[in-house]
């Protein structure tokens, strides 16, 4: 079942890149910018998490915080993070569960069976927990509108 603007974010447990387990409820306090990418590394993925790396001042001004998932492991993600320089938690979701709350699975990614990824998607929670922004893409090329979602912010 989809999410759409003005629903309860599901919580989620992931580890991030030092295998801490993270909660979305340690996020609140601001609006959270939550960024499902497709996989660590590769070419759209890196543009989007620099862009938001390099947007992060701006962001963070607002009182917002960024917070990405990939379904790689967490290994992958540290070496993407540190090479990178992300000021963010980039969180593994290996199992796919929050992918699949969050209703953004993308199965047989490359029409590979049973590869499964996130769709690039990007949901913006508001300080009472429920989804304010959302946007989904079906091309895993296409890139979310950071404009749009700056606006969002302000």
């Amino acid at each position: 079942m989809a999410l759409n603007v003005g629903d309860i974010a599901p919580n989620f447990e992931l580890p991030d890149t030092e295998l801490k387990m993270r909660t979305l409820e340690e996020f609140k306090g601001g609006k959270i910018v939550l960024s499902f990418i497709v996989a660590a590394s590769s070419p759209v993925c890196e543009v989007e998490l620099c862009t938001f790396r390099d947007s992060w001042k701006e962001i963070s001004n607002t009182g917002a915080k960024i917070v990405a998932i990939s379904n790689d492991g967490p290994f992958a993600n540290k070496a993407f993070a540190e090479k990178h320089n992300f000021s963010f938690p980039l969180l593994a979701d290996y199992t796919s569960k929050t992918i699949r709350d969050y209703d953004v699975l993308m199965p047989d990614l490359l029409h590979i069976k049973d590869y499964n990824a996130a769709k690039r998607s990007v949901f913006i929670i508001n300080e009472d927990g429920k989804i304010g922004y959302r946007w989904v893409s079906e091309d895993p090329l296409k890139e979310p509108n950071y404009e749009e979602i700056k606006n969002f912010l302000k």
